[in-house]
């Protein structure tokens, strides 16, 4: 779960295996899974750092490795 802040400042919490691409326009828009878009005051880097660490603390990025070892092995 990554913590984000609206347009109009209210934070919310997200899931982020529901993000389905980011960009900027120049509004950091998130499009998740079912199709849904969320604009939020956090750049498009931050947001990224936030869904990183949030992998790596429920141990999604060291599964992610490992699976690409395997397939390239």
């Amino acid at each position: 779960m990554v913590t984000l802040t609206r347009l109009n400042n209210q934070t919310f919490t997200l899931n982020a295996l529901y993000i389905e691409q980011i960009q900027s326009f120049p509004d950091t828009t998130i499009t998740l899974s079912n199709g849904k878009k969320i604009v939020v005051t956090e750049t498009e880097e931050e947001v990224i750092n936030r869904i990183e660490h949030f992998y790596k603390r429920i141990g999604l990025i060291p599964l992610i490795s490992k699976l690409q070892e395997d397939e390239e092995g």
